[in-house]
C-alpha cells in the first residue's frame, strides 16, 4: 500500500476532505442531538425578547437598591444564639414532652438540650442575644431580628432552595438573579450579581446557590475565587496590550452583533456576548473593587481583616461594601459545605463559627451606615433552617449536638427600609416552631421585593405560556410591620 506523501496530507487538506465526507454529516448529527447544532438564520422581529442589565425604573418607589446576603449553610442554633428559652435550662437533660419531628432518626435523643450560653438584652433596644455575638450586640440598633421564619421542609437541599429561590425544588432562579432581572445593574463594569466564595470550597449543592434557574443566563451570578487572582484570566497578554486588544474588541463587538441579529431569541447566545464584552470592561475595574489595599487602617481593624480568626470573612465583607459602593446589585457570602451543620460537637464547633464572621459581620452594617449606604442597602444573615431543642449524638457533652429544624428558626436583616432595633415574631417555649407572627419563606421574599419596588405578584417572567415568580402561587404577604 503507497503512503501519502505528506505534502498531500497536510492538516488543512484533512479537514477539507473531511468537511465534504459522511464524517462532516456525522458530526452535525452530534452536534443536533448535543443542541450545538446553529439554528436556521430568521429575521429580527419587533417581537422578539431582549434581555439586558441596563439599569431599570421599578413600578413602586424604593427603599433599597442592593443587598448583601451573608448566608450560612447547615443551620444556626437560634435558641443558642438569638431566642432565648428558660424552658430549655430549666429542663435541660430530661425528656421533652412533646413531639418531635427528627430528619436523623439513628442519632436522635428526647433529651433537652438547653443553651450553651447565656443571653442579656443589648443595645438601646434591649435585644437579648447571646453571649457568642458580642459585635452584633454593638449594632444590634439597626437590624430587625426575625424569631418566627417557617419553611417546614427539613433537609439542607430543599430548605436551601426555599429559603433562595422560592420552592423547596431545585432548578428555580434565585433571589439574587430575580433581582438583576427587574432592577438590571447599576454599573457597566462589574457584574450585577456576585458571590464570594470562601477558601474550603462552595456551600453544599454549589452553582444552585447563585443560579439563573429558568430566567435568562444572564441573570446568573459571577463566582469570585476566595484568593487571588479572585477572577482568573482579567490580564491580557503582552502583545495585546493598548491599541492591538482595543482594536481586536472592536472587531469582536462588530461581528457578535452581527451574529446576534442572525440568531434572534438565543438567550443564551446573548448572554455569552454580553459575558465576554464584560469580562474586557473588568480588567481594569473588578481587579479594583476586589483589592482592599487601599482601605485605611481603621476599616481593616473595625472588620478584623488583619487578625486570623476573621481574616477571611473580615476580607470578603469588606469588599462586598466595596461591589455595593460600586453598583453591583447583589452580593452573596458563602460558608464552605455546611459548617454552621452542627449534628456534633456543638459546644466547641458554635463558638468557632461565631467568631469567624461575628465581627466583620457587625462591621458591614457599621461601615455601611456611616457611608450612607445602609438605607439603601439590604444586608441579610442567616441560613437555610434553625436546630431542635433537643440533643443528638448523646454519647457526652464533647458529641452533642443538634438536629434540623425549618419549623421555627431565626434571622436577622439590616438597612434597605427596614427598622432597627425591632424584634419580631416567637417561637413557643421550647424554640421549636413559630407560634407568632410567622415569616414563611415566601412572606420573607415578598416583603425584600417590596423594598426594591416589586409587588411580588407582578414580576414574574413569562415561559412555555407561563408566568412564573419569585413567590409564584404562594399565599405570600409583606411584612410591614418590620418595615420603617
Amino acid at each position: 500500500m503507497n503512503r501519502p506523501s505528506p505534502s498531500l496530507c497536510s492538516r488543512r487538506h484533512l479537514l477539507h476532505a473531511g468537511g465534504f465526507s459522511l464524517a462532516g454529516l456525522g458530526l452535525a448529527t452530534l452536534l443536533e442531538r448535543d443542541g450545538l447544532l446553529g439554528a436556521p438564520v430568521k429575521p429580527l422581529t419587533a417581537a422578539e425578547e431582549h434581555f439586558d442589565l441596563l439599569p431599570k425604573t421599578p413600578p413602586h418607589p424604593a427603599r433599597a437598591k442592593a443587598m448583601i446576603s451573608l448566608f450560612m449553610m447547615g443551620g444556626p442554633s437560634q435558641m443558642d444564639l438569638f431566642d432565648p428559652k428558660p424552658m430549655l435550662a430549666k429542663y435541660d437533660g430530661q425528656t421533652f414532652p412533646g413531639e418531635i419531628k427528627y430528619d436523623n432518626l439513628a442519632q436522635a435523643s428526647a433529651k433537652v438540650l438547653g443553651p450553651g450560653w447565656k443571653f442579656a438584652p443589648r443595645g438601646n433596644c434591649g435585644m437579648e442575644l447571646s453571649d457568642l455575638l458580642p459585635h452584633l450586640a454593638e449594632v444590634c440598633d439597626d437590624i430587625t431580628l426575625i424569631r418566627s421564619m417557617h419553611s417546614g421542609v427539613n433537609n439542607h437541599g430543599q430548605a436551601l432552595y426555599a429559603l433562595n429561590a422560592g420552592r423547596s425544588t431545585a432548578g428555580r432562579p434565585t433571589l439574587g438573579a430575580w433581582l438583576c432581572y427587574g432592577l438590571g445593574s447599576e454599573t457597566d463594569n462589574l457584574p450585577a450579581y456576585m458571590v464570594l466564595a470562601h477558601p474550603g470550597g462552595l456551600p453544599t449543592f454549589q452553582g444552585e446557590h447563585y443560579t439563573n434557574g429558568w430566567l435568562p443566563s444572564l441573570y446568573q451570578g459571577t463566582l469570585v475565587r476566595p484568593g487571588e487572582p479572585r477572577i482568573l484570566n482579567l490580564d491580557p497578554a503582552p502583545l495585546l496590550r493598548g491599541s492591538p486588544q482595543a482594536r481586536q474588541l472592536a472587531l469582536l463587538e462588530k461581528l457578535n452583533d452581527e451574529h446576534a441579529r442572525e440568531h434572534p431569541g438565543e438567550h443564551d447566545l446573548q448572554a455569552r456576548i454580553a459575558s465576554y464584552a464584560l469580562a474586557a470592561r473588568m480588567q481594569t475595574a473588578a481587579k479594583e473593587a476586589l483589592d482592599i489595599s487601599s482601605e485605611p487602617p481603621h476599616i481593616r481593624a473595625l472588620y478584623g481583616v488583619d487578625n486570623p480568626a476573621t481574616a477571611d470573612y473580615a476580607t470578603r465583607c469588606l469588599i462586598a461594601r466595596r461591589l455595593v459602593e460600586r453598583g453591583v446589585r447583589y452580593v452573596q457570602v458563602l460558608n464552605a459545605g455546611q459548617s454552621w451543620d452542627h449534628h456534633g460537637g456543638i459546644k466547641g464547633a458554635l463558638p468557632a463559627s461565631c467568631l469567624a464572621v461575628d465581627q466583620p459581620s457587625a462591621a458591614l452594617i457599621a461601615d455601611l451606615k456611616q457611608r450612607g449606604l445602609l438605607d439603601s442597602t439590604v444586608v441579610h444573615w442567616g441560613g437555610e433552617m434553625g436546630r431542635l431543642p433537643v440533643l443528638q449524638n448523646d454519647g457526652g457533652p464533647d458529641t452533642w449536638g443538634r438536629d434540623h429544624n425549618t419549623y421555627g428558626f431565626s434571622q436577622w436583616v439590616a438597612g434597605g427600609g427596614f427598622k432597627g432595633g425591632c424584634t419580631y415574631g416567637e417561637t413557643d417555649e421550647w424554640s421549636h416552631k413559630a407560634v407568632k407572627d410567622v415569616v414563611h419563606h415566601y412572606d420573607w421574599h415578598a416583603t425584600l421585593l417590596d423594598c426594591f419596588g416589586f409587588d411580588h405578584k407582578q414580576l414574574v417572567y413569562k415561559r412555555e405560556g407561563l408566568a412564573a415568580s419569585l413567590t409564584d402561587g404562594q399565599d405570600a404577604r409583606v411584612v410591614t410591620d418590620i418595615l420603617a
